[in-house]
């Protein structure tokens, strides 16, 4: 900590948050180099010392296309309409991605950053911050991969359009990101006194998965089962990711009601993962 010369006044005071909502936007820019410091290290030391390097940011994408597009299309059946079935999944499953990402990043954080937490103060936000943007570059990446694909398939004679409403899709990922964010707080507040969530987040995320319309229509659920069809109504990934695909491929739906509901869900789990955050993060260091 740093002092003016001459006097003795600090140029930075630490207080105890005493806010329920403490969301210090002013010190999170204060420290935002550090912010991209944990950035850069999400991003570029994560594959550091594997063979395939940064290629595996596209094979597992591609990979788990080719499985479902074989499981679900080829097997089970499902009709993708015009669009192609790996490319239908392919979308699906490349906005899903940045939702887990995101989600498994930030549910491990003060499990994770102890060490770094026990000995110097930073806003401990910036860690979960720096989870969700470091996926958004990965999603980016992710993203060029579908637009080669879509590309590939335009011209080879697929009929394919991009709806209008396109330019709405960044305000979708964010929304996203932002899901995943209030979770994973969430979670990573209940993972330090409790490890057996750990162990549940995997699992969870897989059966979440197949309730959020990944690899299948929304309306195919109410054709098939209609008596279980409110649980995919009532889960807000999958109005993400259908209209992610109606703005994408213009193909489904994209129900008003749902996205509002949706931006509902987000706003009060964000607010909650917030408040458990704060106050997880004054007494954690006794319980990990």
């Amino acid at each position: 900590m740093n002092t003016t010369n001459n006097t003795n006044q600090w140029l930075f005071e630490i207080t105890p948050k005493n806010k329920f909502f403490s969301l210090n936007l002013r010190e999170v820019w204060q420290y935002r180099d550090l912010l991209f410091l944990f950035v850069k290290r999400d991003v570029i030391t994560v594959y550091k010392q594997t063979i395939l390097g940064p290629l595996w940011y596209l094979i597992q994408p591609l990979f788990t296309s080719i499985t479902f597009t074989i499981i679900f299309n080829n097997v089970a059946g499902i009709n993708t309409g015009s669009v192609p079935p790996f490319l239908f999944n392919l979308a699906g499953i490349t906005v899903w991605n940045y939702f887990t990402a995101c989600l498994n990043g930030t549910s491990d954080t003060f499990k994770a950053n102890a060490g770094i937490f026990g000995k110097v103060y930073f806003p401990r936000i910036i860690t979960p911050l720096s989870v969700v943007i470091s996926t958004l570059i990965k999603f980016g990446i992710q993203f060029l991969i579908f637009i080669v694909f879509y590309i590939f398939y335009y011209f080879n004679g697929a009929n394919l359009s991009i709806n209008s409403s396109i330019l709405f899709f960044p305000i979708l990922i964010i929304i996203m990101g932002i899901l995943g964010l209030g979770l994973g707080m969430l979670i990573s507040a209940m993972v330090t006194k409790y490890r057996d969530f750990s162990n549940l987040i995997g699992f969870g995320i897989q059966l979440l998965m197949y309730l959020s319309a990944v690899m299948y229509p929304m309306e195919l659920i109410k054709e098939k089962i209609p008596k279980y069809g409110w649980i995919v109504d009532y889960n807000p990934l999958a109005y993400v990711i259908e209209t992610s695909r109606y703005m994408l491929l213009n193909v489904g739906q994209i129900s008003i009601l749902g996205l509002v509901y949706t931006l509902g869900i987000t706003i009060v789990i964000f607010f909650i993962g917030l408040l458990v955050f704060n106050k997880t993060e004054k007494s954690f260091i006794d319980t990990v």
